[in-house]
């Protein structure tokens, strides 16, 4: 179950590269926590990945970014889901093929596009994923719930590509109204995710705080 560790190009189907990073402190007798992160519309993997990054080797998390097989994630631009849902099924089988991971401790998230296609994959696949990580979302699609994964929301005050009030402040409403735990964030600025709002959402999910 041992493979190497770093960041490595993962060989899946896609047309765009996707990537895994494995801390170097990995250890297959300890499960580490994943987070499966999705990029914002017009981006790539390597935009998903540098959300955390920087941050996973000290907290021993292993990264998955995938890059969407068309512009953006199926669901947005297609209303359905479609090829972007077998490439994540697939991803994600050969990590867990390769590595210990901790289930209990698995998240999706994202950026923009990414943020909203994380909660609604989160929310209709809640007893595989045990926490959903949203940074600027503009929407839930549709689809049967599943499970109650906790959920990270942070939006900017000042965005103008989604803006707050629809977007995260009526998914929020939404959410706690069907009784998810949400930790949500609002900050000042634009459409983008801060620094100390990216460390606080892993510590959110690594520690639930």
């Amino acid at each position: 179950m041992h493979s190497p560790a770093g960041r490595r190009t993962l060989q899946v189907d896609s047309r765009r590269d996707s990537y895994l990073y494995v801390p170097q402190g990995y250890d297959p007798a300890r499960p580490a926590p994943l987070v499966l992160l999705l990029h914002g519309s017009g981006g790539d993997a390597r935009q998903g990945l540098q959300l955390l990054e920087h941050m996973a080797e000290s907290h021993g998390l292993i990264l998955l970014a995938l890059s969407s097989t068309g512009p953006t994630w199926d669901v947005i631009y297609t209303r359905s889901y479609q090829a972007d849902v077998a490439l994540i099924e697939k991803a994600l089988a050969q990590v867990f093929g390769q590595y210990s991971v901790d289930l209990r401790r698995l998240a999706i998230g994202g950026f923009s596009d990414g943020a909203s296609y994380a909660l609604s994959l989160g929310r209709a696949n809640g007893l595989l994923f045990s926490d959903v990580i949203a940074y600027s979302p503009g929407f839930i699609a549709p689809a049967p719930p599943e499970g109650k994964p906790r959920i990270f929301i942070s939006h900017g005050l000042g965005d103008r590509v989604l803006p707050i009030d629809p977007c995260s402040r009526t998914i929020v409403s939404r959410l706690r109204k069907a009784d998810y735990s949400v930790m949500y964030r609002e900050f000042d600025g634009g459409h983008t995710v801060p620094p100390d709002v990216a460390q606080r959402s892993v510590d959110w999910f690594l520690h639930g705080t």
